[in-house]
Parts: C-alpha cells; structure tokens; sequence
C-alpha cells in the first residue's frame, strides 16, 4: 500500500469557486433601490442621507413615495405631515415624460420643499 505525502486540494478549490460563483450572481439581484428604473447619467454624485425621502418616477409615469405607489394627489397628502426641511430623493427614469417629473417638483415647491436632490448614476 503506498503512502500519500500530500493532500489534492484541486477538488476543495473547484468547490470554493462554484460558492463563490454563487454568492457574486445572488448579490447583484440585492441593490438598494427597490424599484428598478434606469436613471440618467451625471458627473458628479451625492452622498444619500439616512433621513431622507425618495420620491421615485417610473418610465411609465407610476409615482412611488418611498417604496409605495401614490398618486399626486395622494403624494399632495403625504407631503403635509413631513417637515420641509426634510431631505428629498428624487428619482427619475430617464424615459420618463418630462412633464411628470416637473409635475412632483411644482408640488415640492409649493410645500416649501428646498433640500432636494435629484438621483443620478455616475
């Protein structure tokens, strides 16, 4: 019977790449924001602030305060309890109607929202 001086770890790292693998293509489904739109590109990014709002328009002109669907009127509604020193998100898809986006900033506005934010990718 012959001794073995050595272990084969070619097998043990074959499996450590299949795991790895793994958790990369399962971590690129987690991303922070819930709702998928394609935002614009710009030069320069922000830093988010943990006491924010976001506001979020999709292509298809669906509002979303933070992560429920709304309407203006309802987005009217909800903007009177908040402070309006309160930091606001707003998160645009770029084949939104322009329109919608100018919508929700006139609304901001006459709430005496100031400390807005508009979301970008770099």
């Amino acid at each position: 019977m012959k001794k073995f001086d050595s272990i084969n770890v070619v097998p043990f790292i074959d499996v450590l790449l299949v795991l790895l693998v793994i958790v990369l293509t399962t971590a690129t489904f987690i991303s922070k924001g819930i709702i998928p739109i394609n935002l614009p590109k710009a030069k320069s990014q922000s830093n988010q602030d943990l006491n924010q709002t976001t506001i979020t328009i999709k292509s298809n002109g669906t509002i979303y305060l933070e992560k429920t669907k709304v309407t203006i009127d309802d987005l009217n509604r909800s903007l009177n309890s908040l402070n309006p020193k309160t930091p606001i998100d707003l998160r645009c898809d770029k084949d939104a109607k322009f329109q919608n986006f100018v919508t929700v900033l006139e609304l901001l506005k006459s709430k005496k929202f100031n400390n807005l934010s508009i979301v970008t990718k770099e």
